[in-house]
């Protein structure tokens, strides 16, 4: 092997590795060496690669100060410590024992410790700090008291409520979590509401935030604190450039109206949020202020003395602009508060689990996170997949992710702090991408996504910290392992109870035939569809090709015909399939009588044994337009979407309560 390959293996970036179609596919030299100088390891020459090794090796040998564990398991001890045989175990809280330490030859391990928690080990006179991780996640059974839950899937945005407005918010939320309970939901799973960048209104997608510690204040329920809201309504399209400026002004309003009670309340919020809550506040206030001046997108744009979060023309920056920083605190505590409420109401309407969160896989590299805590990320590489069935070209995300390296040298400290801030105010947590558990796909900025390489994560503790963090919040674990699933990452979740996805459309047997759903796995949430595929209904008009050749990816007529000849025997196959597992009856609909399709996927799905079944609230309204399509920004209309009408109100269609009759009937059975 090369010394740079050698280089290559030490960091955690993989030489080789297999695409979807079981391919295998090997790095060029020029891409490893690209990513490895911005991994912070030069191999511009034999030399460079020489000294990056040994600071490489020197990282990998240096004695850890956080380890990570399972309860009831001895664990392992970094090297470098002695020939010490007896240590004092401090338990979180507070008390104090001796624990034994097990040799097997040159290595050293802590008897096994059982109670879950944060605890620190003194030893040899070091002290080091410990996660030791419960067997499982909490579980679906463990939130809903056992049998099969099921749940809607929503994006925020798209939800309308009794009152007009641009956009869906928190009230939206609660509002649609009442009338789900009502109907015999345990869960509503919805999309991230990590903080955006409100003074861009171009910047609106979910998956892009700034920071994923604080929630996007676009979302904040002005009504929460006795505000009116704006008159305006949107049509069947969210109008961003203008809406997202509307809700600002209103947000002002409220801030600027707020009596005593209100300001003493996020003072207390404030105090409690401490630094980080304050850089968070002083970067909105900066990004407005620069953004208004020259248009600029991230921190890297602003001139060179705002670049440092501690220096003085932040410092001189904040004071001056007191008031402008106390409005971003303000909404920050506004959004706590109005999730908060939404998390409320779906308990108190019967809701077993209440809000399932989204956390994104990464976030904006010019944002709030990376301007404050950019030690933590990966710098001038983006996250994004290799070519596969979803992305037959690749994707490159644009955004960064956590540092591996950075992870072990802080003690996981940042990706903790995430998950908390992520089920601070929900029953569930699903984790967006979660083959980033075991591996990302990183690629340098400005490159294609065919230029970039898999590095390692320490998927152990990753996997041991959410099982800890969902234990003491008392939230169940959802992963999303779509895609090029890395060996490894589903038997670790499955021994961690981590549910994984099973979604209608990939869920098929050799042949290609849709699999019986009592052949699905129990630990899984089984979905209809997801935001990023047709809905039912869409595929069954075949909506989604309309889109494929209007976007050129359906090159000719006679492709488009190809196309469309293939999804008339598709049809057929799924609506015999749905006959077989007793969710359809009689004669195979027309491609424009989507409705009785939709009902019967609904029920196909929820006849599986999957512990939790959600539907997006697209196939519960038998709606045709998908929420977003990967791979377009402008071309298709992402994240833009509105309901119809009321959550209440579409429920009540007859239709659609046949639908949900019908569910509940196949969870309960």
């Amino acid at each position: 092997m090369s010394a740079l390959y050698q280089l290559a293996h030490a960091v955690g970036l993989s030489i080789e590795w297999t695409d979807a179609a079981d391919r295998p596919q090997r790095v060029s030299d020029d891409a490893l060496r690209v990513l490895l100088d911005r991994l912070g390891f030069p191999a511009d020459s034999e030399v460079a690669i020489g000294h990056s090794r040994a600071r490489a090796e020197a990282e990998a040998h240096e004695a850890a100060t956080f380890l990570t564990g399972d309860a009831g398991r001895p664990v392992a001890l970094p090297a470098g410590l002695g020939a010490v045989d007896m240590a004092e175990l401090q338990l979180e809280d507070g008390t104090t024992a001796p624990v034994r330490i097990l040799h097997d030859g040159e290595r050293r391990f802590l008897s096994a410790v059982d109670v879950p928690g944060y605890h620190r080990l003194h030893i040899g006179g070091r002290a080091i700090d410990l996660a030791i991780a419960p067997p499982r996640c909490f579980t679906v059974a463990d939130a809903t008291g056992g049998g099969r839950a099921w749940g809607a899937s929503v994006q925020i945005p798209s939800l309308r409520d009794a009152g007009p407005s641009a956009f869906g918010d928190f009230g939206s939320l609660a509002h649609a979590a009442r009338a789900f309970a009502a109907r015999g939901a345990d869960a509503l799973a919805i999309s991230p509401v990590h903080a955006l960048f409100p003074a861009d209104a171009r910047r609106f997608s979910p998956y892009a935030p700034s920071s994923r510690l604080f929630l996007n204040v676009l979302l904040a329920d002005p009504r929460a604190v006795g505000a009116d809201a704006d008159g305006a309504d949107s049509d069947a399209l969210i109008d961003w450039e203008h809406g997202i400026p509307a809700r600002m002004r209103e947000l002002r309003r409220a801030f600027d109206t707020a009596d005593q009670g209100v300001r003493d309340a996020v003072a207390a919020y404030a105090e409690l949020g401490g630094e980080a809550l304050e850089q968070h506040a002083r970067f909105d206030a900066l990004h407005a202020h620069f953004f208004a001046r020259s248009g600029a997108a991230g921190w890297q744009d602003w001139p060179s003395g705002y670049h440092d979060p501690n220096g003085a023309a932040v410092q001189r920056f904040a004071a001056q602009h007191d008031e402008e920083v106390r409005f971003y605190r303000f909404l920050q505590w506004l959004a706590q508060r109005s999730f908060d409420a939404a998390q409320a109401a779906a308990r108190e309407s019967g809701m077993g689990i209440g809000l399932i969160a989204d956390l994104a896989v990464g976030m904006d590299g010019g944002g709030s996170h990376a301007w404050s805590r950019r030690d933590e990320l990966l710098t001038g590489i983006s996250i994004g997949a290799p070519p596969d069935p979803l992305g037959p070209e690749g994707q490159n995300w644009g955004i960064t992710g956590f540092s591996p390296h950075a992870l072990r040298r802080t003690g996981f400290a940042g990706f903790r702090e995430t998950l908390r801030a992520a089920i601070a105010s929900a029953g569930g947590i699903r984790i967006d991408h979660a083959l980033g558990l075991r591996r990302l796909w990183v690629i340098p900025e400005g490159a294609p996504s065919s230029e970039g390489a898999y590095l390692a994560m320490p998927m152990d503790d990753l996997m041991r910290l959410i099982a800890l963090e969902s234990h003491r919040a008392r939230a169940v674990v959802i992963g999303e392992d779509l895609g090029t699933v890395p060996p490894g990452l589903r038997p670790a979740m499955d021994e961690k109870a981590m549910l994984g996805m099973r979604v209608l459309w990939f869920e098929r047997d050799a042949k290609g035939e849709l699999a019986p759903p009592d052949r699905w796995s129990a630990d899984a949430a089984a979905m209809t569809s997801t935001h990023d595929l047709p809905t039912v209904a869409g595929w069954w008009r075949g909506r989604d090709l309309d889109w494929a050749r209007r976007l050129g990816r359906i090159p000719d007529d006679a492709a488009e015909a190809a196309a469309r000849k293939g999804r008339g025997a598709d049809r057929t196959r799924f609506w015999s399939a749905f006959r077989a597992s007793g969710a359809a009856r009689g004669p195979e609909p027309a491609p424009e009588d989507s409705g009785p399709v939709a009902t019967a996927a609904i029920a196909h799905v929820g006849g599986s044994p999957c512990t939790l079944a959600l539907i997006p609230i697209e196939d519960i309204g038998g709606l045709e337009e998908q929420p977003n399509l990967p791979g377009t920004i402008d071309e298709h209309p992402n994240w833009r979407r509105r309901m119809p009408g009321p959550t209440d109100e579409m429920l009540d269609r007859p239709e659609v309560r046949a639908r949900l009759t019908k569910l509940n009937v196949e969870r309960k059975t």
